[in-house]
């Protein structure tokens, strides 16, 4: 395979989470789907490159300022959820579970990599703090070292100022079995049991 074909199972595989195979199945399938597939799917990626930008207010990514969520005036703007990515605002809003605002991180805390505050969007968070009437910040970082300590370096921030900072609850997925956790997670899980 040479020329424009191999060049699109490079750039396919690439992508995260898409092995040489894959990006081959898909560029081979391009190669065969009708003019309209592909023309579509480059007016979407250039679109999503060109439109795309951070909410001044929320950091999170829009393609209007501010987002349809800090505008949502149906929202709790007194209740705020701080989340790593993007991606996470969609898995939480997904449930409707949470009818607050979000604050995205673009990232967590990792010395090692040489990630510090300074690399994520904590001092908007935090002059966002200054012009809003917040009552409680939830910290849903994963629950990782790095999300731990995210969660914990942001907590610091947020309690002088006065507001309710909670964390959400980890441990045992639903349908999980107890045997197959591990220590970590089966801790979690009993230090946040409640009562039923």
């Amino acid at each position: 395979m040479t020329g424009p074909l191999q060049r699109l199972v490079s750039a396919l595989s690439r992508l995260p989470g898409i092995g040489q195979k894959t990006a081959t199945r898909l560029a081979f399938h391009l190669l065969r789907a009708p003019e309209e597939l592909a023309e579509e799917l480059s007016g979407a990626i250039h679109d999503v490159r060109a439109q795309i930008r951070l909410c001044t207010t929320c950091c999170d990514l829009t393609d209007q300022d501010p987002c349809a969520i800090c505008t949502d005036a149906r929202r709790d703007a007194s209740l705020l959820c701080v989340v790593s990515q993007p991606q996470d605002v969609m898995a939480l809003d997904r449930i409707g579970m949470f009818r607050g605002r979000y604050h995205v991180l673009h990232g967590v805390l990792n010395p090692l990599e040489g990630v510090g505050p300074a690399d994520l969007k904590v001092a908007a968070l935090l002059r966002r703090m200054e012009g809003q009437e917040v009552r409680e910040v939830v910290l849903a970082t994963s629950p990782s070292v790095e999300g731990d300590a995210t969660a914990l370096y942001l907590h610091k921030l947020l309690v002088p100022l006065g507001v309710r900072v909670t964390r959400i609850a980890s441990g045992l997925p639903t349908g999980g079995e107890i045997e197959y956790a591990d220590g970590i997670t089966l801790g979690r899980a009993l230090s946040a049991r409640r009562e039923m």
